[in-house]
């Protein structure tokens, strides 16, 4: 984990060196620009908007310093590589298996209808996602639950498409408009779900808009890499999962309104 001294230092050294960061081929997950000597994300203070929010009705998934909302798939404990401190959840993917078992980050909690809002930060050519009603009868996470992308789409093959560029359901519901944020700054994200309508927000613009198991999306998983997954989006309650893809991220200002039925 980086401390925040580090985290400043490197910010002002990737400014002036940007011009001469190589972006190179085949990460952990077989894409474009797997390794980079992109800076992480800055200023890590966290906004003094989430404060409302959490009175609003918001409650807090992550206190800054622990990892106590969450665990791995199918763990009891955190998964190797995933980490708490200086305000955010950081992934950093681990060195060998002495290192521990390796999963996707999980709610301790179930959720049916809700808003989730964070924000996320990548490194360059960085790959992540976060799904929701994800059931642990499944093989992975991403078996049950239909993925918000998270990428850096200026150096990652998948940011080709905006089927599965960032903010998209992955695969399947395009992002419609909607700007990242420049690499290594954070995004502000939304994911809600209210029965079987769910929404995309990108950097406070709604890109993303779909239903539930109706007959547009059977039909979209049928002619897509989940037609093998007869569990993929059916679920109607699950987890929300954090997705160790191989990559460097960080996550912070966690927050979730639990919707009515």
């Amino acid at each position: 984990m980086k401390t925040m001294s580090t985290v400043v230092a490197a910010t002002l050294l990737a400014a002036l060196v940007a011009a001469c960061v190589e972006v190179r081929v085949g990460g952990a997950d077989g894409a474009e620009a797997g390794e980079s000597e992109a800076s992480p994300p800055a200023a890590l203070d966290r906004p003094e908007a989430e404060a409302g929010e959490v009175e609003a009705g918001f409650q807090s998934l992550f206190d800054g310093e622990s990892l106590d909302h969450w665990r791995g798939f199918k763990l009891d404990q955190a998964p190797a590589g995933w980490a708490a401190a200086d305000g955010v959840i950081h992934f950093v993917p681990p060195d060998g298996d002495e290192a521990g078992p390796r999963a996707d980050l999980i709610t301790r909690e179930q959720y049916r209808s809700f808003e989730f809002r964070f924000e996320w930060a990548v490194t360059a050519g960085g790959n992540s996602g976060v799904m929701f009603h994800v059931s642990e009868d499944g093989g992975a996470s991403y078996s049950t639950g239909p993925e918000f992308q998270i990428l850096d789409d200026g150096g990652h093959r998948d940011g080709q498409r905006m089927e599965t560029s960032a903010a998209s359901n992955y695969a399947l519901h395009p992002r419609q408009g909607g700007e990242l944020a420049p690499l290594g700054e954070f995004n502000t994200s939304a994911l809600r779900v209210e029965g079987t309508a769910v929404t995309h927000w990108l950097n406070g613009e709604k890109v993303v808009e779909y239903t539930l198991r109706d007959d547009e999306w059977k039909e979209l998983v049928a002619a897509s890499k989940f037609a093998s997954m007869p569990g993929y989006g059916m679920m109607e309650t699950g987890h929300i999962a954090l997705q160790d893809h191989g990559n460097e991220i960080w996550f912070r200002n966690l927050r979730i309104l639990v919707l009515p039925d």
